[in-house]
């Protein structure tokens, strides 16, 4: 129910569109990807030929990302394309345009920057950006970062969520992120 409503949120805020399925996450399921508990994938790609190579963890979500299980840059030449298991462990972050690249699995708890290039098995327990993807930190050194960050007088924190601001909050928004090294929103 609170999962519902959180994607009805979402929509009302034009952050998602509905899929012409119900359900995008259904609609992967029935092309044959393995999806486990509360996952969000929105505004995604999920490779759509080989969907039943692809497995995804509980509590994952994936933003503006691809997940590629076969390349085809052989195709022409063999009259093959390559293909491999994608495979998601649980708690994962992968950020606007990620690409996941075919035959790569991805560890627990592990946070995917925008724009990463996953080429290579990430471990459990990483924070993880670049092209090609390099480990920054482990994921509790960088919550731990954040929370402190968090905390300091040079972050500014809003309890206000994102599509309930008017134009004038949105302005006040802005002045408080100039005079605040840092920011965090809900």
């Amino acid at each position: 129910m609170i999962k519902h409503k959180f994607k009805v949120f979402l929509e009302k805020c034009g952050i998602i569109h509905q899929p012409a399925h119900d359900n995008i996450v259904d609609y992967h399921r029935s092309r044959g990807v393995i999806i486990g508990k509360n996952v969000d994938i929105i505004d995604s790609y999920l490779d759509g030929c080989h969907g039943a190579l692809i497995t995804i963890g509980d509590n994952v979500t994936i933003t503006g990302a691809r997940i590629l299980t076969h390349d085809a840059s052989t195709k022409k030449f063999l009259g093959y394309s390559k293909i491999g298991l994608v495979t998601i462990g649980n708690n994962v972050f992968i950020g606007n345009g990620a690409i996941i690249l075919p035959s790569t699995s991805i560890g627990d708890n592990v946070i995917i920057g925008a724009g990463t290039v996953v080429a290579n098995d990430i471990p459990s327990n990483s924070v993880v950006a670049g092209n090609p993807a390099k480990i920054l930190c482990t994921t509790s050194e960088y919550l731990k970062r954040n929370k402190e960050r968090m905390a300091s007088k040079d972050t500014y924190v809003s309890n206000q969520l994102f599509c309930e601001r008017s134009k004038n909050d949105w302005s006040t928004l802005k002045k408080m992120l100039r005079e605040h090294k840092y920011g965090f929103d809900l």
